[in-house]
């Protein structure tokens, strides 16, 4: 599930958002209110039930074939994204929906950007569209799903390698 050209994503477990408006989030560090999105790369980063804690990590420019290896695995890709076997029922029963919403409306935010925001409300394009199978999705992305009994060991690895990463909601993760 990904955008068409002039469109960014908002998912979401609720079906019924008619507008977004903008808010703070709770999980935000900053105070301004946004409507939040992404674009085309940063889609599969919210195939997951919005409160699963997931680390993810991606080859990028600057990584090295070590770390490539050692913490995605040889002959497995180019990216790869972990969650708690507490978390895998969920992951396998969520009903995931999709808001896809004009591009014009949003800027970059982050540096470098990790979504996209509005600061005014935004009217989607459509009805949801249903997301599907989250581990169909992710395989036809080519992106390995991993199943750990505790994130943190990984995410320790990843936030010390070469490795461009993201965790979401990690304080939802087992300590």
């Amino acid at each position: 599930m990904r955008p068409e050209p002039g469109q960014v994503l908002h998912f979401s477990e609720d079906p019924s958002i008619e507008r977004f408006v903008p808010h703070v989030a709770v999980t935000s560090r900053l105070s301004e209110p946004y409507v939040w999105a992404v674009g085309h790369d940063r889609c599969p980063d919210y195939w997951f039930p919005r409160a699963c804690p997931r680390a993810m990590a991606w080859v990028g420019p600057d990584t090295s074939e070590e770390d490539a290896a050692r913490i995605i695995g040889s002959g497995c890709g180019r990216r790869v994204h972990a969650i708690e076997y507490a978390w895998l029922q969920a992951l396998m029963d969520v009903r995931l929906y999709a808001y896809r919403l004009p591009a014009a409306d949003f800027a970059p935010i982050g540096n470098p950007p990790h979504a996209v925001v509005s600061k005014a409300p935004v009217f989607p394009l459509g009805p949801p569209e249903p997301v599907g199978d989250l581990f169909e999705l992710h395989e036809e992305a080519g992106i390995q799903l991993r199943v750990l009994s505790n994130l943190w060991p990984f995410w320790n690895e990843v936030t010390a390698s070469s490795l461009e990463f993201s965790g979401i909601r990690l304080r939802n993760a087992r300590r």
